[in-house]
């Protein structure tokens, strides 16, 4: 059971994506009283639902992994995560497959996983062996003892420079795994993790190689329903337990007001409707909290400019199809490696111009749960990493449809005929990404996750000027991905209750 505070302390959380759905069951977990604002008429943010005549559109993320950081939500008021939603386990965790043909399964079981290897290279067997002994050793400093951990000081990040040194931390992922496996699509097998969470492989610090012992660890799951049932069942416990959620209530303006009461929030919605808080914890667009929720505070504009110095994590273009045949013979998940791999990851973090070929990854989430489709037919997502708006100026809204056709055309190497089985289909550009989730450039993972723009040097948890502002989410500490936003709100949170206690 959750320790309580007393009193009638309030915080509203802006936006209910899993790092806001996760800091205000928490909040109201420990007894403070919580109102959550989303802007959309769903729940869940990124996580959002389409439906389509009888089709389950997970808009995302669709990989759970790490499944302990939401039962933690549940065991805070002695309840289970099964109670709510079925975590489905994943086989293969991935299938691997490049343009020349080649194929991987990518296993969370290892005797299976040193076999593919060894019909490859019985020297890179070996070297998988010895890289996979030091993803533990990355996991164990760089997870468990950093991922909630907040770091608000530079002598924070001076306590833990040392293991990141003997780490090799300053090393890219690419460059780490290179070190271990010679075959380049065994390069790529290992380093492409880093993609999901809005990192580029060949800049991303080889902190993130920890992906493959957390996946081996604890696996790739599914919830059954899909991911939005995952998020409905967070929203039902957070209402369960007394809070309170507003769906198409964008939060407008946030004001803070000092007093003999202290410091409180005044938190203004696009319904006109005005509402005092002591803490304000904001899941939204971290640029967009400064430049729009917050730009009356003196240091609004100052944290703006300093934010859009930084890299931020590449865009995304999304396909969601429903078909009217049964793909079975096909992965949950399948990642579609393009005839180049440098030179395309090279052109969507760093070029001015959408590249000519892309790299996919398929989510085919019927093959878990067909009840995700209507009987006998299939619902499938796709995603092209592409440039965010800042470095590639593309006319979406003309191109999109001739660029979901070129993907569905290069998605029959795995779905045979796929082009003249999809009776329904709706996309996803960067430009709706900035328009619908106010993403600042349309970046789908914020603020990228480079050493440089890591731990310390990542926007902080808590604003040092802004007393009662505090952040989850992808933009923060640790990053993007599941668990990494989640585990956001499990620190933030801790430095939400022990200002709150000291107050």
């Amino acid at each position: 059971m959750a320790a309580k505070i007393s009193g009638t302390k309030t915080a509203a959380v802006i936006g209910s994506g899993f790092g806001g759905l996760a800091a205000a069951i928490r909040l109201q977990s420990a007894g403070v009283n919580t109102v959550l604002y989303e802007a959309r008429d769903k729940p869940g943010g990124r996580a959002y639902v389409y439906h389509d005549d009888g089709y389950t559109f997970d808009a995302g993320p669709t990989v759970v992994t790490a499944p302990h950081t939401l039962e933690e939500l549940f065991e805070l008021t002695d309840r289970k995560l099964e109670d709510y939603i079925e975590l489905l386990e994943v086989g293969p965790m991935y299938r691997l497959i490049w343009s020349d043909g080649d194929r991987f399964d990518y296993v969370r079981d290892e005797d299976k996983m040193l076999e593919q290897i060894r019909q490859r290279s019985e020297a890179d067997a070996k070297g998988y062996q010895r890289f996979f002994e030091y993803s533990k050793k990355v996991f164990d400093i760089g997870y468990t003892d950093l991922v909630d951990r907040p770091f608000l000081r530079f002598s924070d990040m001076l306590k833990v420079t040392p293991d990141l040194m003997k780490l090799r931390a300053e090393r890219s992922v690419y460059k780490t795994v290179s070190k271990y496996v010679k075959d380049e699509h065994l390069r790529q097998a290992m380093s492409f993790h880093s993609l999901l969470v809005g990192g580029n492989p060949f800049q991303t610090s080889s902190i993130y190689t920890l992906i493959h012992f957390l996946e081996r660890q604890w696996g790739v799951y599914f919830p059954r329903g899909g991911t939005h049932a995952l998020v409905q069942a967070l929203v039902k416990l957070f209402e369960e337990l007394g809070g309170e959620i507003r769906l198409d209530t964008p939060v407008k303006h946030a004001k803070l007001s000092s007093g003999s009461s202290g410091n409180q929030h005044i938190i203004t919605d696009d319904n006109g409707t005005k509402q005092t808080y002591d803490v304000v914890v904001s899941n939204a667009d971290i640029h967009h909290t400064y430049e729009k929720i917050y730009a009356d505070h003196p240091v609004a504009r100052k944290r703006t400019k300093k934010l859009e110095k930084m890299d931020w994590s590449m865009s995304l273009f999304v396909l969601h199809f429903g078909t009217d045949i049964e793909y079975k013979d096909v992965a949950h998940h399948t990642i579609l490696f393009g005839p180049r791999y440098k030179e395309l990851l090279n052109e969507i973090f760093k070029g001015k111009n959408l590249p000519e070929d892309f790299s996919l990854y398929l989510h085919v989430p019927t093959v878990t749960d067909p009840k995700l489709a209507p009987k006998g037919c299939s619902a499938g997502y796709v995603l092209a990493p592409v440039p965010h708006l800042g470095r590639a100026d593309v006319d979406w809204e003309t191109i999109a449809e001739d660029y979901a056709d070129k993907i569905i055309k290069a998605l029959e190497i795995e779905l045979p005929n796929l082009s003249k089985h999809i009776v329904t289909r709706r996309h996803f550009t960067p430009k709706m990404f900035q328009s619908e989730l106010a993403a600042f450039q349309g970046s789908a993972f914020s603020v990228a996750p480079k050493l440089t723009q890591s731990a310390y040097f990542r926007p902080h948890n808590k604003d040092a000027k802004i007393p009662g502002l505090y952040f989850v989410g992808a933009g923060t500490h640790p990053g993007a991905g599941l668990p990494g936003v989640i585990n956001s709100a499990k620190a933030t949170v801790r430095l939400v209750m022990s200002d709150i206690t000291q107050q």
